[in-house]
């Protein structure tokens, strides 16, 4: 998640990506998981989003956003940005 916080870590890559996620969706996203795989409260969940998940993303995740050298919008089910991507990925992995 805070891969280009960090810039000597941005330093090392090749290609920076933002997979850009609306928070609601990232919102439900976390409450089906903590819920079905953590044995999680609806309560706890919402709580722990409100006081530290979401701060956390605009203090720390958002602001990384300018690092990228593309962002994908909808949350990674972007189609046309995934097909172009996945060939210059595998090039890369050569």
């Amino acid at each position: 998640l805070m891969v280009l916080y960090d810039k000597q870590i941005r330093d090392l890559l090749d290609l920076k990506l933002y997979v850009d996620t609306p928070d609601d969706i990232r919102f439900i996203r976390r409450l089906k998981r903590d819920i079905a795989e953590r044995g999680r409260t609806v309560e706890s969940v919402c709580n722990q989003y409100l006081e530290v998940v979401r701060p956390g993303h605009f203090n720390f995740i958002e602001p990384t956003k300018v690092f990228a050298d593309i962002i994908i919008p909808e949350g990674g089910y972007n189609e046309n940005a995934l097909s172009v991507l996945i060939p210059f990925v595998k090039e890369l992995s050569r």
